[in-house]
């Protein structure tokens, strides 16, 4: 074992079993801190020194590889009451994969050395090493980019979400925001059956995506009114479900506006703000049915979270496609205010951990 000795040991002249005791136990102490993003206000993200999680029974340390950034780490930054900073160390990151550091487990599959998506539900992967449940862990299939495979994670909330739709066979549906999350929707969609589905986003740059992912039409709703551009598409009518996947007050309100009477609203997008004006009448009069769709984490066996697992990994869907920045781990607070912005020809922005 080789052991750093300190300068200022050698400095002061001291007999060598001094030092090398002293400069063992710095460098065990080394080896237990990490470094992570810490929020210590309501947008103000700095790096720490944190502890390096210890294993504990039926969790694993996971050396972190790559986390993406989604609209969700966003509102941890920006949009959490003032009561909730500082956060712990580590907010905000949540779509993460990496390798097993060690495992204590006696019936878990995964193994130290084993590629995994990790799943982070405490949004607290933004660090070097994550402490998870045995249960969060997700081997990747051998071949599969990293980069690719970590978008595994919202596409298994789309597929979860989805559950929670109704038929949508010769459907037409609407979904609002062209980010990551809605793009998936649209591929989503398109294997679900439904006949039309219309893409919305106010950024006409993500709208050229929205067609390789399956959206049949696609509507700039900064430049257009969206209603009257929905009834072209749809014969005179409206949609009959409309996904909400963008979380901003606005285009909340706009899914009560472009659902057609009786029709079917799904939230997905999180909401910024805990209270907004909301067109309750509107809603109440055109009897709309509507359904929130969260907590994939609690998804039995994560079923579909490995279903979209295995889409990536077979090619079924294309994940590099979505990819659009990848930045280094000491150049995440750039990455932030770019998936703020939503600017720069942005989709989903990746953190190489091991750049």
């Amino acid at each position: 074992m080789y052991i750093q000795i300190c300068s200022a040991c050698t400095a002061m002249k001291y007999p060598l079993a001094w030092i090398v005791l002293y400069c063992r136990h710095n460098s065990n102490s080394r080896s237990q801190v990490m470094k992570a993003v810490q929020i210590i206000a309501r947008g103000k993200p700095v790096f720490v020194d944190a502890p390096k999680p210890a294993l504990a029974p039926e969790t694993a340390i996971v050396r972190t590889l790559r986390v993406s950034l989604c609209g969700s780490d966003i509102r941890h930054l920006h949009h959490l009451p003032d009561s909730y900073y500082p956060t712990a160390a580590g907010e905000t990151g949540h779509e993460m994969v990496g390798v097993v550091e060690a495992i204590d487990s006696s019936a878990s599959p995964v193994r130290a050395g084993d590629r995994v998506l990790c799943l982070a539900p405490d949004h607290r992967a933004m660090c070097e090493y994550y402490r998870a449940p045995v249960d969060h862990l997700l081997p990747l299939a051998a071949g599969v980019k990293l980069e690719h495979a970590v978008q595994a994670q919202q596409l298994g909330t789309v597929l979860y979400a989805c559950q929670a739709l109704p038929d949508l066979r010769g459907k037409s549906v609407a979904v609002i925001g062209q980010g990551s999350a809605g793009l998936w929707f649209n591929e989503a969609l398109r294997w679900l059956g439904a006949d039309k589905i219309i893409a919305l986003d106010i950024k006409a740059y993500r709208l050229a995506y929205s067609r390789h992912f399956g959206a049949t039409h696609a509507v700039c709703n900064a430049d257009e009114s969206p209603a009257a551009a929905l009834s072209d598409i749809c014969g005179g009518a409206l949609p009959d479900v409309v996904i909400e996947a963008a979380g901003e007050a606005k285009s909340i309100r706009l899914a009560v506006e472009i659902a057609r009477r009786g029709g079917f609203i799904l939230w997905f997008g999180v909401p910024r703000f805990e209270t907004m004006d909301f067109p309750f009448f509107e809603m109440f009069w055109k009897t709309l049915q509507t359904r929130g769709m969260v907590g994939a984490p609690q998804d039995p066996g994560h079923a579909c979270t490995r279903r979209a697992l295995d889409w990536i990994s077979s090619g079924q869907v294309d994940a590099a496609a979505m990819i659009t920045h990848t930045f280094r781990f000491d150049e995440v607070f750039e990455a932030y205010a770019l998936h703020r912005l939503q600017d720069e020809g942005a989709v989903k922005i990746v953190i190489d951990m091991e750049e």
